[in-house]
């Protein structure tokens, strides 16, 4: 695994960025050729980030019809450089799924995928020889159908970012994709990451390649040998982004897994935002541990929200959680809670120094905290539905939605992706939007996740995603998950409102 340098930069906030955007122009101009939902139920709050994200803008016709301008919403395309082995990938798929879960509908087109689709059997890196001429033009048609499924998803299916996974290593290359964007009224950004490192190369080949279809039949010295002979195949040509030769591109150069960055013509909050989050990651090996605080008086009397303290089977919980973390024989680890009791009282009990953050606190129910649902289905039936109907952007009266939440919880994201190991301790709301982070799960699928009392969830990064390992810890409790009912509709009966909730006492 790759290692951050000890003398890494501090957490970067998107006012750190002003500046590199300051002198950056937005709108551009092109001629068209061919190359080859905002919240449901919210209550007087405006417009909001996503809904400008998302927007429908795209390249609006003048009355020359020759010309098209592109505005500035208009879709952004991604474009990855790099030699094989640099954690291309890597980059591609933590970028989709974080702009994704930020609400900027992302897809990522990898084109390696597109070459063992239509290949189906790799045999050497004979096939990446520049002097390959049938290799060479089932690259270029590989290339070819991903840009074309780029344009469909951009121009017709409401994507908002593509991500255009290869090697780009050549200038023409990079300037073929260029013009092809151009013409079809999208921003390019590219993203090179540049390394000359034999050891974190030799550990990216041994960890991801030697995983990869390509090799499924070779001994790791027969597949290594092989990769590394196909990285040679495309040295020779490697063009790097060029400060003169490349200026009015917009890119981000990342040097030696984080250790230097250069940044150039930043255009738009986009772009400002995937430069934030690639400068705050890294790949150091790590565990995040996930847990809800301890059973509280509410949990048992079924009431959501509030700030009850914890119930005896939450404090025992709390003891057994200190074992639990002991054992576990973290010199470094972090732990951080919110602002609530009763994940400060389960802190408390593991006797080492903790963390406070007001971003962890619960989702607020606003005029429904601290009542049952049964409650809330006789006083504000409507609302039950209309929760029911969409729970991710439904937002409580006077309250939060879980849309809400995510946006809250972004900068708990930053610096986790930052941190080592960490143990956070907070709330099941909290908690299905960390997971779903961390899981690739999509708007529709977070508010179901089941996050259930007195079990921890230890994440472990890996490669392409996220190891989950479910330890539950012998303390029973009241079950508060709440599956969707089947009944949505705001006429039901209050049997089916409340078909799917869990037993309390």
């Amino acid at each position: 695994m790759w290692r951050r340098e000890p003398n890494t930069p501090g957490l970067l906030t998107p006012m750190t960025l002003m500046g590199v955007a300051a002198n950056s122009k937005g709108a551009c101009t092109n001629t068209r050729e061919d190359f080859v939902s905002g919240p449901a139920h919210s209550r007087g709050e405006g417009c909001r980030p996503q809904q400008m994200m998302r927007g429908s803008s795209r390249c609006k016709h003048t009355q020359n019809l020759s010309r098209t301008v592109c505005m500035t919403n208009c879709p952004t395309l991604i474009v990855t450089v790099g030699l094989p082995a640099r954690g291309k990938t890597y980059i591609s798929k933590k970028l989709t799924r974080y702009l994704n879960w930020i609400g900027v509908p992302t897809r990522e087109f990898n084109v390696g995928q597109y070459r063992r689709d239509y290949m189906k059997i790799y045999k050497s890196f004979e096939f990446f020889r520049p002097d390959n001429e049938e290799g060479l033009k089932i690259r270029q048609h590989c290339a070819s159908a991903a840009l074309n499924d780029v344009r469909q998803y951009l121009s017709d299916e409401g994507g908002q970012v593509a991500v255009f996974d290869a090697t780009n290593t050549t200038r023409e290359r990079r300037m073929t994709i260029f013009q092809f964007a151009k013409q079809n009224g999208f921003k390019v950004f590219f993203v090179e990451s540049v390394c000359e490192d034999p050891h974190v190369i030799q550990e990216n080949i041994v960890q991801v390649k030697l995983g990869s279809p390509d090799y499924t039949n070779c001994n790791t010295e027969e597949a290594v040998s092989d990769f590394m002979k196909r990285i040679q195949c495309y040295e020779n040509s490697y063009q790097t982004l060029d400060e003169v030769l490349d200026r009015d591109l917009s890119y981000i150069k990342i040097m030696d897994v984080g250790r230097r960055y250069l940044v150039n013509r930043v255009l738009d909050h986009i772009q400002s935002r995937i430069v934030y989050y690639l400068m705050n990651i890294h790949i150091t090996p790590r565990s995040i541990y996930l847990c809800r605080h301890g059973e509280s008086e509410l949990n048992i009397k079924g009431r959501i929200g509030g700030d009850s303290g914890l119930s005896a089977r939450g404090k025992e919980f709390a003891k057994l959680l200190s074992q639990f973390i002991a054992a576990q024989g973290i010199s470094d680890l972090k732990v951080w809670t919110s602002q609530m009791k009763r994940t400060i009282q389960t802190a408390e009990a593991l006797d080492v120094p903790y963390e406070q953050w007001k971003v962890l606190n619960e989702i607020d129910a606003g005029v429904c905290e601290e009542m049952m649902y049964e409650e809330i289905q006789e006083s504000h039936p409507l609302e039950f539905a209309l929760r029911d109907q969409d729970k991710y952007r439904y937002r409580y009266p006077k309250g939060e939605s879980y849309e809400d939440l995510v946006q809250r919880l972004e900068p708990a994201i930053m610096e986790l992706e930052r941190q080592e190991n960490v143990l956070v301790i907070c709330h099941q709301a909290v908690m299905r939007c960390l997971l779903a982070y961390f899981l690739d799960k999509t708007a529709e699928e977070l508010p179901y996740l089941k996050c259930p009392l007195h079990t921890v969830l230890k994440l472990t990064p890996v490669a392409y995603g996220c190891k989950v390992e479910s330890i539950c810890l012998s303390a029973e409790a009241v079950n508060t998950h709440r599956e969707r009912p089947e009944n949505v509709n705001v006429h039901r009966t209050t049997e089916d409102a409340l078909r799917t909730l869990p037993d309390h006492f």
